[in-house]
């Protein structure tokens, strides 16, 4: 019995001793991960601002459910990456320069189709980037971090299929 307690903590000292040099893929795509929930949440609010229509009532405040859900994201990954031995990004210029996320100049004449359609793309997006960073995490032996991206698609992947209902559609995912 205490030799297995003694072989599981030298496993522990030596998983954090190694931390710094290990991991390198993992803390790149939580690194992305923080750049695109970061320029994510931005559109959303931007669609929060900028929708106009029948819905409003309803999706206007979904968004910030939306927002506050993706800033948890990006506390929950900034964490782990700091806790692994990275460095996320933590100003609006890297935010901006590292995201594959695109912004558009707000824009009052689209439709609440338009406004929910482009979250949908946000969500497929980091759908993806999820899905990415789940092999990723899973390749290099990290479970805690591929947990976390585990749980994250689970929930984007619901709402793509509510949005995409709203909207007359299946999920496609």
């Amino acid at each position: 019995m205490f030799e297995k307690m003694y072989q599981s903590a030298a496993e522990v000292a030596s998983f954090t001793q190694r931390q710094p040099e290990s991991l390198p893929a993992t803390k790149a795509i939580l690194n992305q991960a923080v750049a695109d929930l970061s320029v994510a949440h931005s559109i959303l609010h931007q669609v929060h601002w900028y929708m106009r229509g029948r819905g409003f009532l309803l999706w206007h405040p979904k968004m910030d459910g939306y927002m506050e859900e993706l800033d948890g994201y990006l506390d929950e990954m900034s964490e782990r990456l700091i806790t692994i031995g990275g460095a996320p990004y933590s100003t609006l210029k890297e935010f901006s320069d590292n995201s594959q996320l695109t912004e558009l100049p707000g824009d009052y004449s689209l439709t609440m189709e338009a406004h929910l359609s482009r979250v949908v793309e946000v969500f497929r997006y980091l759908a993806d980037l999820f899905q990415k960073g789940f092999d990723i995490s899973d390749q290099e032996g990290d479970s805690v971090t591929n947990d976390i991206f585990n749980v994250a698609k689970a929930s984007i992947e619901k709402h793509i299929w509510m949005l995409q209902a709203e909207l007359g559609q299946a999920p496609n995912l």
